[in-house]
Order: structure tokens, then C-alpha cells, then sequence
């Protein structure tokens, strides 16, 4: 009998992830053993197999299909060995334009509007620089990435690439039924990110008149268009009192899900509203009871509370993000951060950047990890200091020698974010602050607490059973 790779499986290797393979849509590769991926080469078409065990199941699981002698693999599907670092994603912001001025925007280190971007003949080249390292998945953002005057030309090349955007982070002031149906036509179907910061909040936020109804416009006509729509909501004191009704509204509207973001001490933040910011124990105490709260609206919408708690209404059940190891589920060879670890962040200047979120704080700070001005991308994957940081793992934060050397709650929160260590002490291998606080003050008994018998996907008996005194001796 004669095979061939289905359509929708692509097969690949890397160091360090020699068997696997891609399936369309899906970012991550998925891994196969050593006997899978040796038929799965045989699979070209002109080799005659044996319809052995392994062939069976691999029919199956839907990654070969019998075909007629001659017949070719497509050229995405062809396996590809790749002598770079395995980095499924790429979060690229394609421009630092934007025609809002946002008053905490990250990007940004002091008020000046951000000018960098790519060219069109650039960000084909490194397109195709990401096609040839094995990028899967492109999360597209900016600035205001639908501003790039080639956008929808960008979008175009990479499905010609074989790749697919997984997520377009926009203000949504560009979006109408034009750019929703060429979307159709590339078969591209992101999740919509849209930043939206509040009923009567936005427009002071964005700095813009008018943008708060452009903005609600804009999620209707992606969601009246079977679009998935996420809404990233900034929290901080002068919006607080509305955030309720916010997500009252967005719920009716159909967005799947709410993401409450905490405006952080950001250095354009810091300059504009140096007040505003809710300190992390008060943003934990007005988050926990918006949390309780919001249990009790009639909502699918999912809500993600960032660094705190996700919310799952549909099964009754929350998770908590402080508790990255639930009982018996750490592994010291872990990356400080799985999704630094699967995603190389490409800022407008063309730097590499473990997480966009540091962006204002890396240029403030005069940090360079690396820069595909000077080097290739495949070059910055295979060794280079933005290497070093992407695959940094719990024992190298272990070594460090910091707080977290000689901290019992270390095997639960596994140091916390990276990003915001580096934010509050200068070394993505220091002390995460917000989680400290969470575990040494007692935020996880007054969460299981306060969510009454919602169930706790997190759940640690070690602190379950035992009051914070007794848990960890200090």
C-alpha cells in the first residue's frame, strides 16, 4: 500500500524535539515516537508499506491517508528538520504606530509617539526568516497593527507561508465588514483581542474622543461575523467602579471572554497617572470580590483575572495563576515561563524580547537581548542572549541565589512571572513580588474561601488543609 500526510499534518524536527509533527490550526507541535515518525517518512507516496500496527494506527489517528502510487506530500506537509531552537510562535509587532495615544501603553517609555515599523519588503523577509526556523503561529500586534498600511498584504503572506495568525491584538478601530470578509477569504480566523478599558473609562484611557463606541462597534460586527472576541480590559482605581457594568455589557453583547488586566508601573503609566495604580494586595481584594460577584451573573464568558484567577462559568470551577504546580506536579526542568519558552516576541525596532510587555522597561532600562538588524532570526534561536532568557528554567532561578533559593511556596508558584520580576527588581531571576504576597498573606485560603463550593482546578491540600502559619515555617 502506498500513503501520503494528510492535509492538515506536517511532519518536523528540532534539537531537543526530533519526532513531531503540526497540525493545521493547532500551534504547538505535538510530539510521536521514534517508530511513528520513521513510517511517517515512509509516507511519501512511492514507498510500499506494509499495513503493520503502527501504519494502522496512524491511519487511525488521521495523519496518513492511503493514496495512489506517484502521489506527493504538499510541500507544507514535507518533512522539514529544523537546526534552530523550537519556538512555535511569534508575537510580532509589525508597527509602534498607533492613532491612539494610550496613557499606560507598554510599548512606550516616555510620551512620545512610537515611529518604528517594518516595511512591507522586511516583514517578508522575515516571514520568511519564521517559515525557515519552523514557526507555526503568528500573533499579530502593534501599536495599532491595522495602521501598517500593507496589513492585509502582511496577512496574505503569511498563510502563503503555511503559517496562520493565531490572535490579532487591535484597538478595533479599523475593523468593518471590508477587512472581516478578506479575512474569510485567506481562511484566517483569529481570536480577536480588542483592548477596551471600561463604560465611560475608555476614551481618558485611549486618549481619544469617540473611541469608546468605535471600539463596542467594532466587537459586534466580529462577533455578527463569527468572529471570537476576547476583550482586554485595563483595571486600575479611576475605572474600577465600572467594570461590573462593563462586564455585564460585553457578556450580552456575546464576547467569549474578559481578560482584567492590572495596569502595572509601567514607565509611560508612571508619568501620566502616577496614582492610579492599584497597589497588588488591592487589586487581589477588589479582583476576589469582583470574582465572587461575577459568579452570579446568568454568563458563558470566560474571565481571566491576569496573574490572579481564570473563572469558568460554564462548569462551575476557577483556576488560580499563582498556582503554576498543583500537589505533585513540579519539575525543576520547567521553563520560568512556558509562553516565553513557545513564543519569540519581534518588537516594531526590530528587538527580540522574551515578553512585548517589557518593551517600554527594556528601552528605559537600555536592555538589548538580541536584534534581527544585526542577526537572523534562526542565528538568535540557535545562541544568542535572547536564547539564554526564552529557555531559562526553575533551577537557573534556583541558583540564583535570590528569595525564591530558600522559599517553601517556590515548588507551587515556580517563582511567578518573569516579566514582573524584572519589572520590580531589575533580574527576571528575582522574586516575583505579587506572588510573594499571595502566598506569605493568604490569598489562596481567601480565595478557596470566598469562591464557596465553585471547584478549584488549582487545588494545593498542602495549603487546603493547614492555616498560612502552619504551612511553611518562616
Amino acid at each position: 500500500m502506498y500513503c501520503v500526510l494528510t492535509e492538515k499534518t506536517a511532519l518536523r524536527s528540532w534539537p531537543h524535539v526530533p519526532y513531531a509533527y503540526y497540525t493545521k490550526e493547532d500551534p504547538y507541535a505535538k510530539s510521536l515516537t521514534k517508530d511513528e515518525f520513521e513510517h511517517l517518512l515512509l509516507c511519501d507516496g512511492k514507498s510500499d508499506l506494509k499495513p503493520d500496527e503502527t501504519i494502522r494506527h496512524l491511519l487511525k489517528k488521521g495523519l496518513i491517508r492511503e493514496c495512489k502510487k506517484g502521489e506527493r506530500n504538499s510541500s507544507w506537509s514535507s518533512f522539514r528538520k529544523y537546526e534552530n531552537r523550537y519556538f512555535p510562535k511569534m508575537n510580532f509587532m509589525m508597527t509602534g504606530k498607533c492613532n491612539c495615544n494610550c496613557l499606560h501603553c507598554f510599548n512606550a517609555a516616555d510620551n512620545a509617539p512610537i515611529m518604528s515599523e517594518w516595511s512591507y519588503e522586511e516583514t517578508l523577509d522575515l516571514l520568511d526568516q519564521a517559515e525557515a526556523c519552523g514557526v507555526n503561529a503568528i500573533t499579530i500586534t502593534g501599536g495599532e497593527p491595522m495602521l501598517h498600511r500593507r496589513f492585509m498584504d502582511i496577512v496574505k503572506a503569511i498563510y502563503d507561508r503555511g503559517m496562520f495568525v493565531e490572535e490579532l491584538n487591535t484597538n478595533g478601530c479599523f475593523i468593518d465588514q471590508q477587512v472581516l470578509g478578506k479575512f474569510r477569504e485567506l481562511g484566517c480566523s483569529p481570536k480577536i483581542k480588542i483592548s477596551f478599558d471600561g463604560l465611560g473609562c475608555h476614551d481618558w484611557m485611549r486618549n481619544r474622543k469617540g473611541a469608546e463606541k468605535q471600539t463596542l462597534d467594532a466587537m459586534e460586527l466580529c462577533i455578527k461575523n463569527g468572529f471570537r472576541v476576547i476583550s482586554q480590559t485595563q483595571v486600575h482605581r479611576r475605572n474600577l467602579h465600572t467594570i461590573m457594568d462593563t462586564a455585564q455589557r460585553l457578556s450580552d453583547m456575546g464576547v467569549k471572554m474578559l481578560r482584567l488586566i492590572r495596569t502595572t508601573e509601567t514607565p509611560r503609566w508612571a508619568m501620566n497617572a502616577p496614582e492610579s495604580c492599584l497597589s497588588i494586595e488591592e487589586y487581589y481584594d477588589k479582583m476576589l470580590d469582583f470574582a465572587a460577584s461575577y459568579r452570579e451573573l446568568d454568563t458563558k464568558m470566560e474571565l481571566i483575572i491576569w496573574q490572579f484567577m481564570r473563572v469558568h462559568p460554564y462548569n462551575r470551577s476557577y483556576s488560580l495563576d499563582p498556582v503554576h504546580c498543583a500537589d505533585g506536579n513540579y519539575n525543576a526542568s520547567a521553563p520560568l515561563c512556558k509562553g516565553v519558552r513557545g513564543m519569540v516576541g519581534v518588537t516594531s525596532s526590530k528587538d527580540v524580547i522574551p515578553c512585548l510587555q517589557l518593551t517600554g522597561v527594556f528601552e528605559d532600562r537600555g536592555i538589548t537581548l538580541g536584534s534581527l538588524a544585526a542577526n537572523s532570526l534562526k542565528e538568535l534561536l540557535t545562541g544568542s542572549k535572547y536564547l539564554e532568557s526564552a529557555c531559562s528554567n526553575l533551577k537557573d532561578k534556583l541558583s540564583a541565589g535570590t528569595k525564591c533559593s530558600s522559599c517553601g511556596y517556590f515548588k507551587y508558584c515556580n517563582g511567578g512571572c518573569p516579566a514582573l520580576s524584572m519589572l520590580f527588581t531589575g533580574d527576571q531571576n528575582g522574586p516575583d513580588l505579587t506572588k510573594c504576597l499571595f502566598y506569605e498573606n493568604g490569598w489562596y485560603q481567601k480565595c478557596v474561601e470566598k469562591m464557596g463550593d465553585w471547584r478549584n482546578i488549582d487545588s494545593i491540600s498542602h495549603l487546603r488543609e493547614r492555616s498560612l502559619s502552619e504551612s511553611f515555617p518562616r
